[in-house]
């Protein structure tokens, strides 16, 4: 049975105080209301790695996830974080290839195929970001445009290692526009990412890989995402910064 989690995404925000006492909260409240059949992932940016892992790596439900990783082991690399580093401080979860990260910083699907590769072989579980902006969506081309991208980034992986990855659906469209994508267009995407996937290794893989919901998910819309039956949770943005939201949307994923 594939996993249900929900992980929230910080993104640019808070200060490294405002950090530890959102984290505090949610651990706290997970501790206190949520089914530890859910796996909740906190994704902070780096300043809170260190102090956040080390409230996290005592509770089994609870875990540590960045929200980036080099291409690279070491080196040069000025700004950059390796998988290393990551795992240094208790980090069992990357995101890579967030729509933010294609869009600003120009990352490639295959830079991200090294990134997938990098963080596996740092005994990391990749967040592996996929979907289409409004004019794919508009033009009826998001099932060709996402299914490229998987198979661009995660086709070379071996079956262990393929078994390994986590995927989050995002319409980009939906993202902060305040748009959601309804339950049905979510599901039809998770549906077909699926399939891709069954297609190229086999039915009984797909059918264990977790696909994540990451498109505005929020309290009021949450259960009626998760319920859909290829949704195994979320990648939450703005839902994150607030515990109690966090909460509701962590307490909907059954």
């Amino acid at each position: 049975m594939r996993k249900k989690i929900v992980a929230g995404n910080w993104k640019m925000n808070g200060t490294y105080e405002d950090g530890l006492k959102l984290a505090s909260e949610v651990i706290h409240m997970v501790q206190d209301e949520v089914n530890s059949d859910v796996e909740v992932v906190l994704c902070t940016p780096f300043i809170h790695l260190s102090s956040v892992g080390k409230l996290t790596k005592e509770v089994p439900n609870v875990h540590l996830g960045a929200q980036n990783c080099s291409e690279y082991t070491s080196g040069a690399y000025t700004g950059e974080v390796s998988v290393q580093m990551l795992r240094s401080v208790h980090a069992e979860y990357v995101i890579i290839g967030h729509s933010e990260r294609r869009e600003y910083f120009n990352e490639t699907n295959q830079q991200l195929a090294k990134k997938v590769a990098m963080a596996l072989s740092a005994g990391l579980t990749p967040i592996f970001c996929c979907g289409e902006p409004l004019q794919v969506r508009e033009a009826e081309q998001q099932y060709p445009y996402v299914t490229q991208q998987i198979t661009e980034s995660l086709f070379d992986l071996s079956e262990d290692d393929m078994k390994k990855v986590v995927i989050a659906y995002e319409p980009i469209w939906a993202i902060g526009t305040g748009r959601t994508a309804s339950s049905q267009q979510a599901q039809e995407m998770h549906k077909v990412l699926r399939q891709h996937i069954a297609n190229r290794y086999s039915e009984a893989l797909a059918a264990e890989i977790s696909i994540l919901y990451g498109g505005s998910a929020k309290p009021d819309n949450a259960e009626e995402l998760f319920a859909c039956p290829d949704v195994d949770g979320g990648l939450i943005g703005g839902a994150s910064l607030k515990s109690r939201d966090f909460l509701q949307v962590v307490k909907a994923c059954k």
